[in-house]
């Protein structure tokens, strides 16, 4: 951690997006992990904006509140043995220690995260109107959820941590 720290000492003149970006850029850094070094650096003891997914839900818009609502409901019908916490500030499905099946909400769009890149490839076929990136998947904010591919990525996740 002391070479991280002697990073974010070379920083410290940058602003917060400055910071985030050369981590992300220059180190490969995810945006959340970037967000944990950089908010450290800068005194924070703690990035924990949420305690339980209510206390998430409350910050979304209504179209967002139901469509992930509903994504979780699907998931959590057929797999009820699901932890459903708060993991990086955002809601997140847990099998013991794994996570299994995650979302972020930004404005404009919903991100679903099936914590694989293998499953990613496996199902991006049938994506082909989402738009698929390197580890998520956006859909709108008013998705028509498709019951079919969220249980599929669940259930192919589950089989990968087995």
């Amino acid at each position: 951690m002391s070479y991280w720290f002697d990073v974010m000492s070379e920083l410290a003149d940058k602003k917060y997006p400055e910071q985030i970006a050369y981590l992300r850029e220059n180190h490969g850094f995810s945006q959340a992990h970037a967000n944990a070094l950089v908010m450290y650096s800068r005194g924070s003891t703690t990035t924990r904006r949420f305690n339980k997914p209510s206390d998430y839900f409350k910050t979304l818009n209504p179209k967002q509140v139901k469509t992930v609502r509903e994504m979780f409901k699907v998931i959590t019908t057929q797999y009820p043995d699901l932890e459903l916490v708060i993991a990086w500030n955002q809601p997140m499905l847990r099998s013991g220690k794994d996570y299994v099946f995650g979302i972020s909400a930004a404005t404009n769009h919903i991100l679903m995260a099936p914590w694989s890149k293998d499953v990613l490839e496996k199902f991006a076929p049938k994506m082909k109107d989402l738009d698929v990136k390197k580890k998520t998947i956006g859909v709108p904010n008013d998705w028509a959820i498709d019951e079919k591919l969220l249980l599929g990525m669940v259930k192919a996740r589950l089989a990968e941590l087995k």
